[in-house]
C-alpha cells in the first residue's frame, strides 16, 4: 500500500485488530520512508444481487437509498443510528445470502419490513404505508390491527396520535 503522506510504496503493518462485529480489520500502518503512521480498514467485497424493480428494471443494490428510506420512516422516533446501521447490515446480509444473483424489489421490502417492525412500531407502520402504497385510512388500521394481535400481551395496545379508536359520540351527561 502507497504512503498516504509521501507516496511511498513499502509500508509495514504495525497492528490488525478485528471489529466488533468481525465485518472488518483495522490495521495500522507505518511508511518505510517518512515514518508516518496510518490507518487502514479492510473489509470484504463481496457483490450485492441486482434488483428487480416493479416495472422490471434492473438496478444495482443501493445500500445508501436503504439506508435512507429507513432513516427517513424513523425521523423523530427513538431509535438511534447504530440500530439502523444493524438493521441495515442484516439486510445486506440477507441479500447476500439469500444465493440469488437477482432479486425481486418485494423480497428487500419484505427483508426491510421484518426490521423495522423490531426498531420501532410507529416508523414500522410509516414506512408499511409507503412500501405497500395505502391508499385510504383503513389499510393503515388493518396494518395497526394486524401488528397490535402480534405484539406481546404485555406491550398491550399499540396507540397513534390522532387516531380516534372509537368514533361513537361521548355518551349525555346525566342531569
Amino acid at each position: 500500500m502507497h504512503c498516504p503522506y509521501c507516496q511511498h510504496e513499502d509500508t509495514r503493518v504495525i497492528d490488525s485488530r478485528v471489529s466488533e462485529d468481525g465485518s472488518s480489520i483495522r490495521r495500522r500502518r507505518e511508511c518505510g520512508q517518512c515514518n508516518e503512521r496510518f490507518s487502514t480498514l479492510e473489509t470484504p467485497e463481496l457483490k450485492l444481487p441486482v434488483v428487480i424493480k416493479g416495472d422490471g428494471s434492473r438496478v444495482p443494490f443501493d445500500v445508501d437509498k436503504l439506508r435512507l428510506s429507513m432513516q427517513r420512516a424513523l425521523h423523530k422516533r427513538p431509535v438511534d443510528e447504530d440500530q439502523i446501521e444493524i438493521a441495515v447490515r442484516r439486510i445486506v446480509w440477507q441479500a447476500r445470502t439469500s444465493g440469488e444473483r437477482e432479486l425481486a424489489s418485494r423480497r428487500i421490502g419484505d427483508f426491510v419490513m421484518a426490521q423495522m417492525r423490531g426498531l420501532d412500531h410507529i416508523g414500522y407502520v410509516r414506512f408499511a404505508s409507503v412500501y405497500r402504497r395505502f391508499e385510504d385510512v383503513s389499510e393503515f388500521r388493518e396494518e395497526i390491527e394486524m401488528l397490535e394481535r402480534d405484539l406481546p400481551s404485555s406491550q398491550g395496545q399499540l396507540r397513534l396520535p390522532g387516531v380516534v379508536e372509537d368514533e361513537r359520540p361521548p355518551p349525555e351527561p346525566r342531569r
